[in-house]
């Protein structure tokens, strides 16, 4: 039967053999054009972390919400790029290092919704106008004005803040033109500590001040927790406040690594409706406030992107600082690798001390290597369990761990991983005082059926020069 011309059925017979057949678009193909194009790679470098969370502006429109908020605490880690979605709606209460990444983004999204009315967009005129409850005619004409009545920047600080991070926030949201409160949440955790102390007779210190590590860690989830309720709070009363109707939006600040190492408390400001940041490595981060301090012309984002990244939950002193990467035991350049070949690269602990004996053979010794392998899945492990309350966010890195979309995979390990650390170890013996790279992986490793079950990308992949394979 002919596949060029119409199908006949005459009877049932025919019918049978002609219900498997498929007409094939012969002219899709009788004549195959080809289009010269020129691919273009964006990168931080360029300021493109902005533009992708802009495309989750609907969120704002969607959500009939009236605002965004955004909790900030005492770290300037990653800015305000992510807001530039989600600002089309909203109010944003800013506190901590990543969210001035979100401010940038939320600056960037008023002045292009600023933009798209000066060039005649009657959509988001209207919303616009809706949003930043205008009357009698007017409608934005100026991007500082129109942030003043949808853009709320909130500092929380507390006694472990430092001045320097407390003027920052300030400094960016002048510049920016957002409506800015300063928060104190010192007599909301003494509150806490003093019920605390009623029921159980004690009261616990910080670490510096003789504590324990049980002490130290509950103290500083205190203030990360009182910090969400409280955004919370501020964003279901300030419209009323203001005389608004609707919500806001809580905007979450936790970045990829974060998550993926756990260091974050569960329910804390990484608890929101929607995280700009949430799948966007510290690194990127990074190097997107670089660039938003030379072309956007905000000079105290450079300070913000120079300072240390910390979390300000522990008391400063003349000779303790609180310190993200000290804290981690790692830095936020090993996370990004180690976050590539566990997700990407299907990397178990044995496949990818394998594959990091190649990689830093050069520099790490084997126990080196595998002790930083042991570190990491343990604490991945231990913290798991917090992916599968993450925040819904915008997806930009291929190693998000959040649970509920990217990352589906169980949340209960065993944190000691009796079998994959013995054959590290193993493995050590027999390496261990070479500065060498590992020897190159057999065709059963390089097929990713490495020998702890958990799959890889083979010796050779690992040590490729490109840092962002698999970006």
């Amino acid at each position: 039967m002919s596949l060029s011309g119409p199908l006949k059925v005459t009877d049932e017979n025919d019918l049978s053999e002609a219900l498997p057949l498929i007409y094939i678009l012969t002219f899709a193909t009788s004549n195959p054009r080809l289009i010269n194009c020129t691919i273009t790679y964006h990168s931080p470098e360029d300021g493109n972390n902005a533009f992708g969370p802009g495309a989750g502006c609907g969120i704002f429109t969607r959500s009939g919400a009236s605002g965004f908020l955004l909790p900030l605490s005492s770290v300037a880690d990653s800015f305000s790029v992510a807001c530039i979605a989600w600002l089309h709606v909203g109010q944003l209460v800013v506190t901590q290092r990543d969210e001035y990444y979100l401010l940038v983004i939320a600056h960037l999204a008023h002045f292009v919704f600023y933009s798209e009315i000066a060039n005649g967009n009657e959509q988001v005129k209207a919303d616009a106008i809706r949003i930043g409850r205008y009357a009698n005619g007017e409608f934005p004409t100026e991007s500082r004005e129109f942030a003043k009545r949808i853009f709320y920047t909130v500092f929380m600080g507390s006694e472990n803040s430092s001045q320097e991070t407390r003027m920052r926030a300030k400094k960016l949201a002048d510049e920016i033109g957002s409506w800015h409160l300063d928060v104190s949440i010192d007599t909301v955790v003494s509150a806490f500590l003093s019920l605390f102390q009623t029921l159980t007779g004690k009261r616990p210190r910080y670490k510096v001040d003789g504590g324990s590590n049980v002490e130290n860690l509950g103290l500083q989830n205190i203030q990360a927790r009182i910090r969400m309720v409280l955004a919370f709070m501020l964003a279901s009363l300030l419209p009323w406040v203001h005389n608004k109707q609707g919500f806001y939006l809580v905007l979450g600040s936790s970045n990829v690594d974060e998550g993926l190492r756990g260091y974050l408390t569960k329910y804390d400001c990484s608890s929101a409706d929607i995280n700009p940041i949430g799948s966007i490595s510290k690194q990127d981060l990074r190097t997107f406030l670089r660039w938003a301090a030379t072309h956007l012309g905000y000079s105290s984002l450079a300070e913000i992107e120079a300072a240390p990244p910390t979390a300000e939950l522990e008391p400063i002193r003349s000779n303790y600082s609180q310190l993200d990467e000290v804290d981690m035991g790692m830095t936020y350049e090993e996370l990004s690798v180690y976050g590539r070949l566990r997700k990407i690269f299907h990397c178990g602990p044995v496949s990818m001390f394998k594959n990091l004996c190649y990689r830093w053979g050069a520099r790490l010794t084997p126990s080196e290597v595998a002790e930083k392998v042991k570190h990491f899945f343990k604490y991945y492990s231990i913290n798991r369990h917090k992916m599968t309350v993450l925040t819904p966010s915008y997806h930009a890195e291929s190693y998000s761990p959040e649970d509920n979309r990217f990352d589906l995979r169980q949340f209960l390990y065993n944190a000691r991983w009796p079998y994959q650390f013995r054959k590290i170890d193993e493995l050590v013996k027999e390496l261990d005082g070479e500065k060498v790279p590992f020897s190159e992986s057999s065709d059963h490793e390089k097929m990713g059926t490495t020998s702890d079950g958990g799959g890889g990308m083979g010796v050779i992949a690992a040590g490729s020069g490109n840092p962002k394979a698999g970006h």
